[in-house]
């Protein structure tokens, strides 16, 4: 798998896909988001890919040395692309959404000590997702070494034309 250094950040890939990055998503980000897989724009491009997606993350700045500012800020961060593995084989990430997203619950397990403000491999997949409803988990890593657990249920449903 890629390390964070060979990839763009997710904001460089949006401003070389659109030539601008929009305003919405060019104010001040509070991570640094590398998606291992690049960012999919047109339906054709979803063919065969499973429900997945790995994000290299880490805060835009140092946090300091308080282990519990590192599990707040992972535990927002957490959700942030956590739903993206329920989207990736149905629709492009970026651009006209067909479907209503929403976390509905969500819980963590905090494995080890870690910093937010270093790179963490996050990898999400959703097993489930029928009914409207999906169960999108997650684990965050450094150097293979598991340091977080999420599990969230969502609400993944089309949006009626």
């Amino acid at each position: 798998m890629p390390g964070p250094e060979d990839l763009p950040s997710a904001l460089d890939e949006v401003g070389d896909v659109l030539g601008e990055i929009p305003p919405f998503i060019s104010r001040r980000q509070p991570f640094d988001l590398r998606y291992v897989d690049r960012l999919r724009w047109r339906q054709e491009e979803l063919e065969g890919v499973e429900p997945k997606v790995a994000v290299w993350l880490r805060t835009n700045g140092r946090l300091g040395d308080d282990p519990l500012v590192h599990a707040c800020a992972v535990t927002y961060a957490s959700d942030m692309t956590l739903l993206d593995a329920v989207r990736v084989p149905v629709e492009p990430l970026w651009g006209k959404r067909h479907f209503d997203m929403a976390s509905l619950d969500h819980a963590m397990w905090f494995h080890r000590p870690f910093r937010a403000d270093d790179w963490l491999l996050y990898e999400q997949e959703s097993p489930v997702a029928v009914g409207g409803r999906a169960w999108p988990a997650g684990s965050c890593s450094t150097a293979r070494t598991a340091v977080v657990s999420v599990m969230q249920e969502g609400l993944f449903r089309r949006i009626a034309d």
